[in-house]
């Protein structure tokens, strides 16, 4: 393996583990949520970003190394903050969203930059990654307006 491939899979391991941390951070959020609308496009999220840790780690497979099975530092400390908004209300807690997808896609935009990491990672992040993230601040806005708009309970848009 060379030093370039060596790189394009920690940059990978890099964006898996968030992705995992992400997937976990909407489970705790799901909590916070009734069955309903908002449950739902959360539960969906967190399903595309169980989809996105797949595809990074055959990325990292297909360069040669192994995909790290747990999102390390990063996951703890998305967890707690992620808790800590639940316990504010929902509105809160959907801002903490927002806040990790926008990382999530500034650590894609910086993997692009990257003059080091692979073209197959990079047409990755470009195709089927980033677009993703763009959509779920998207929606996480949309959720976030809906809640405000029944009055910060949420309760009727969950219904």
């Amino acid at each position: 393996m060379n030093d370039s491939s060596e790189h394009s899979i920690n940059v990978c391991n890099n964006l898996l583990r968030g992705e995992v941390s992400a997937g976990q951070t909407y489970g705790q959020a799901i909590l916070k949520h009734e069955a309903g609308a908002v449950e739902a496009e959360l539960d969906r999220i967190r399903k595309e970003h169980a989809e996105a840790a797949i595809l990074l780690g055959e990325l990292i497979r297909g360069l040669g190394g192994v995909p790290d099975d747990h999102s390390g530092t990063w996951g703890v400390f998305a967890m707690a903050i992620q808790a800590t908004a639940n316990l504010f209300g929902k509105e809160s807690a959907l801002e903490a969203l927002q806040r990790g997808e926008a990382k999530g896609l500034k650590d894609y935009e910086d993997a692009l930059d990257d003059e080091e990491v692979s073209t197959a990672v990079k047409e990755a992040v470009r195709r089927d990654l980033a677009p993703r993230i763009v959509r779920h601040i998207q929606a996480l806005e949309r959720l976030e307006r809906a809640v405000h708009d029944a009055g910060g309970a949420g309760e009727t848009a969950d219904q």
